[in-house]
């Protein structure tokens, strides 16, 4: 059987119950104020964006040293003999972009003349 209890517990109890339900209605108001759930929502944010660089810091360097040991040997010495031609292959786009470039401002330049022309 159940003891009886005295009011006075029944009112400690209460009391008790009370007071534990404050913190718990505390704690749910701070964890539902908007600047707590923008600061968490921040966070989680940050948090990925770190993630996210870092992973693609490392796959930069993981590439950065997969060339640098095709054009550098183990000693530091440059491999010329993969050097050139790969240089010569830069400097033959960067001329034919260059003349690209200069013909089609010639040709706009022909085209505004001509339009002119027939006015």
């Amino acid at each position: 059987m159940a003891e009886a209890r005295t009011p006075a517990q029944i009112e400690a109890d209460i009391d008790r119950r009370r007071q534990e339900l404050a913190v718990v209605l505390d704690e749910i108001g701070v964890r539902m104020h908007p600047s707590t759930i923008i600061g968490d929502a921040r966070a989680k944010v940050t948090s990925k964006v770190d993630h996210v660089a870092g992973r693609a810091c490392v796959a930069a360097s993981r590439v950065v040293s997969e060339v640098r040991s095709r054009f550098v040997t183990e000693e530091g010495e440059p491999r010329l003999e993969r050097i050139v031609p790969v240089a010569l292959v830069a400097v033959g786009v960067i001329g034919l972009l260059v003349s690209s470039s200069k013909s089609g401002e010639k040709a706009a330049e022909a085209a505004k003349a001509s339009g002119r022309r027939k006015r």
